[in-house]
Parts: C-alpha cells; sequence; structure tokens
C-alpha cells in the first residue's frame, strides 16, 4: 500500500482524472477499487439535457447507490484489503445543494440524514483541480454519448461547489492536487510523480503544484 494508507478516495469535478487516478493507483498497490458507477444511473442522461428537471431524481439515485457502497466499506476491520476509491458520500450532499431547489434539498436532506452510515473517514482523500476550460476539453475527447450537453458554465459552477467543499473539509488528511498539467492516462513519468507524492505526505493538508 502507499505508507500508511489503507483507504485512499481521489475525488474532484467531472474531467479532473480521479477515476482513471484511482484506477492506476489500485492496479499499483493491488487494493480493492471501488468505483461510483455513474453510467448506471438511469436518470444521468436526462439531467444533462434537462438540470431542472430531473436532478432530484439523479441525486437520490446516487445517494442510495453510494450509500450501500459506503456501508460495505464501514464494515470493514484491520483485516479488510486496502482500497481505492473515486468518490465520497459527503459528495452527494455537494451536489445537492448546488443543484436543487429549497424545497428539493429539503427533502434530499431528510433522506441524507437518514440513511447515511456510521463510516470512518478516509485516511487520505485526494482532490484533483483544473479549470473549467480544461475539465471540457477532457469531457469532449473521451466522448462519452451523455456528456455532450454537458458546457464550460456547469463545470465551472462545479469546480467552485468543489473548491468551497475542500476548502472547509478537515475529516481526513487532504492532498489538493492541481493536475492541469498531470496526465495520468498516457505519462507515465506523472503517475509516478503522483505515487511519490501520496509516499511523501505528512501533514493534514498538502498542496501539490506541478506547474506548466
Amino acid at each position: 500500500m502507499l505508507g500508511r494508507f489503507r483507504h485512499i478516495v481521489v475525488e474532484g469535478p467531472i474531467g479532473s482524472g480521479k477515476t482513471t487516478l484511482a484506477c492506476k493507483l489500485a492496479a499499483h498497490t493491488g487494493a480493492e477499487l471501488i468505483l461510483e458507477q455513474a453510467d448506471e444511473n438511469p436518470f444521468l442522461r436526462r439531467f444533462y439535457e434537462d438540470r431542472r428537471r430531473y436532478a432530484l431524481a439523479t441525486q437520490l439515485f446516487f445517494l442510495l447507490a453510494r450509500v450501500e457502497q459506503a456501508r460495505g466499506i464501514s464494515q470493514g476491520d484491520l483485516f479488510r484489503p486496502a482500497s481505492i476509491a473515486d468518490f465520497m458520500l459527503e459528495k452527494d450532499m455537494l451536489f445537492a445543494r448546488t443543484l436543487l431547489d429549497e424545497a428539493e434539498f429539503r427533502l434530499y436532506r431528510q433522506l441524507y440524514d437518514g440513511l447515511k452510515p456510521q463510516a470512518s473517514a478516509p485516511d487520505l482523500v485526494i482532490y484533483l483541480q483544473a479549470n473549467p476550460a480544461t475539465l471540457i476539453e477532457r469531457v469532449k475527447k473521451r466522448g462519452r454519448g451523455y456528456e455532450r450537453p454537458l458546457n464550460e458554465s456547469y463545470l465551472a459552477e462545479l469546480a467552485r461547489a468543489y473548491s468551497e467543499f475542500f476548502y472547509h473539509y478537515d475529516a481526513a488528511p487532504l492532498l489538493i492536487v492541481n493536475s492541469e498539467h498531470l496526465n495520468f492516462a498516457e505519462r507515465d513519468a506523472d503517475f509516478e510523480l503522483m505515487v511519490q507524492r501520496i509516499r511523501d505526505m505528512r501533514g493534514s493538508r498538502e498542496f501539490f503544484n506541478l506547474g506548466a
């Protein structure tokens, strides 16, 4: 595993590279890989076409799915395999605040508070940042049909919500990574640099910015 970290979460807005990094870290370490499986959400395509109409249904589906996954993690003990995930349950509240109107958010909050399992915090959270223009470029490059309606203004709104969320986050050690000039999918050197940066993590909040 990567130092003392047995449960690592990689987070960030759409197009930040979180799933790619999570998959490569799991393959590198032999850890269990836990993915949010966004493609299984039957409302997601319709949400991207009409955010206002399908936001609540989309978020409720994600909430129920992630609660089940989080319960599986929380039932583990010292003998549970190390794990790498590309989501954290708390991020559902981030999306809900951003997307839902007041009445929908109240309903969502009631369900969230009632369903949220008593899961232990990750050993490390890696938060990937990138400019909205970079995010939309990456989304277009991967060519998923249901993501075509996404635009830069939505990703900018999402990036701001993530930034605010992690500005206040203190439940686990946090490594904030500017992924603007990192390509974990195509450059092994970038991935190896990331692995070493994780191994070198000592504080409760650190930053990694490769630069241009």
